[in-house]
Formats: structure tokens, sequence, C-alpha cells
């Protein structure tokens, strides 16, 4: 049976996550929905990577089964024409019956957006994270040199989380400031439950000085969730890009130009 995968951005703040749960209220949900309708059958749907309550996405990417034959602009046009305004489809592509969203992905991209000031913006809301306490760029840019690189990142996962193991490879995480924005730019093999959550919580306590850029060593040898920060909120965070093999012809996009599509706070300088 042929194999579609589907580029997704949503609003993440009316939904209740990624994962179908009985009151029909996420994102798997309305778009099985509209599949349903598009296809005129029932189709299940795989994601690369769940997103919690009021999190966001620029590129989520979701494989289907079907044997409809669309064209590319088909399955855009079609699924848009039936999905709520806070969801919709940025490409579609068929893919070999071997490309899995999830098992074949080889790093997943979250940014998180962080509006430092005295006073919340209702601009942002649901948008941006917030802190109205300053925040220290360089203390925190040295405690995310600490969490590069494989670790059992226990004390940043949630008690719900059910991987089978807290080791992850946190490829890289920057940190840019500009004009009272901070933008966090994780990228892993995979994630943990709330696991980018717990490390911005983790973050904004060095940030804001009531840790030294050490406590994060502290944390990844005691792997305790109770020692660390409490988990941030997830309104400024983005599932930004899912990376796969080039064999499979998926689009590649510049992580900049998409934060710019989507109307995001771009960093290019410091």
């Amino acid at each position: 049976m042929p194999r579609v995968a589907l580029g997704l951005a949503y609003d993440g703040e009316p939904w209740q996550g990624w994962q179908t749960q009985p009151g029909g209220l996420t994102v798997q949900d309305a778009l099985e929905a509209a599949l349903a309708q598009f296809l005129a059958h029932a189709t299940p749907t795989i994601c690369a990577g769940r997103t919690d309550t009021g999190v966001h996405a620029l590129c989520q990417v979701v494989h289907v089964d079907t044997e409809a034959q669309r064209s590319s602009e088909s399955w855009v046009r079609g699924l848009n024409a039936l999905l709520p305004d806070s969801i919709a489809v940025q490409w579609a592509r068929q893919v070999d019956d071997d490309f899995h969203a999830r098992f074949s992905a080889l790093s997943r991209t979250y940014v998180y957006v962080l509006r430092q000031a005295r006073i919340r913006s209702p601009f942002t809301h649901g948008r941006a994270g917030w802190s109205f306490r300053p925040l220290e760029l360089q203390r925190m840019r040295q405690a995310a040199e600490r969490l590069i690189g494989e670790h059992d990142f226990s004390a940043f996962r949630s008690s719900q989380c059910q991987a089978a193991s807290p080791v992850r490879t946190l490829y890289s995480l920057d940190i840019e400031q500009t004009d009272g924005s901070f933008i966090f730019t994780f990228r892993a093999n995979a994630f943990l439950h709330h696991m980018v959550r717990n490390l911005m919580g983790a973050l904004i306590y060095i940030g804001q000085g009531k840790h030294a850029p050490g406590w994060i060593d502290v944390l990844l040898e005691q792997g305790d969730r109770r020692l660390s920060a409490p988990t941030f909120s997830p309104a400024g965070l983005y599932l930004a890009n899912v990376e796969y093999p080039e064999r499979f012809g998926l689009p590649i996009f510049d992580l900049q130009d998409l934060m710019a599509t989507h109307h995001l706070p771009v960093v290019r300088n410091c």
C-alpha cells in the first residue's frame, strides 16, 4: 500500500496535545477526521514526535498508508480545506514503504521562544514563554554546554515518561538573544517526555542567578527530577524540524527561514 508523508504546522494552544484521546480534542483526532473525509475511509497516522498540550509545530512529520492516488498539491489543498484554522498541511510526498515518520528520523529540533520583560504581553500569550526577571545569556550558555552529548536525562524527564531508557544524545543547544527575546534551539536524536520544558526550567533558574551553571552537572549526576526546576510553560515550545536520510527525498528547510515564514522571532547574529 503506498505511503505518504505529510508536513504539518499547528498552533497547539487549542489542542490537548498530539495523541488521540476519547474527547477528540487533539491534533491527531482533527487530522484523522479530515483524512476520513478526504479519502473516504478511516486512515491511522504515525507522527515523528508526540507534542504535549499547548506545544506548537512548525514541521511535524506524519505518514499514512492509503490506496488513494492524489497529487501532492491535492493532498495539501484538500486536507487544508477540511482542517481547522489552527492546523495546516505544508507539504506532501509519496515515500518508500520502509519510511517511518518516527523510526526513520535522524534527529528532532525544538525551538523555545522566550520573552523577557517586566510586564507580560497579551499579544504573545500562548506563542512565547515569559520571564519577568532579567536573564544572563552567558550563564545560560555555559550551562547549555554541559548538556551537550550523551547523558542520562532522568532529572529532566516527566514521571509519566514511558521511554525505555532515559539516555539521549543532545547534539546542540544554542541560545540567542535579540530585542527582549531569547531563542533556545535544541537538537537531539530524540527527547523524553517534558524533557525540553524541564531543561528550560533549569536554564531559566540559572539565567536568573538562582543557581550557578555547574548545577547542571549535579542534576545529571544525581538523576533526580525532584532536585531540578519546575516544568516550564509549553507556550513558547515548537517542534521545528525533523531530519531524515536524504534517500527519502523529503523537503529540507532552513530553520531560520521556517521561523520567519511562521512569524516567529528570528536571530541571525547575536
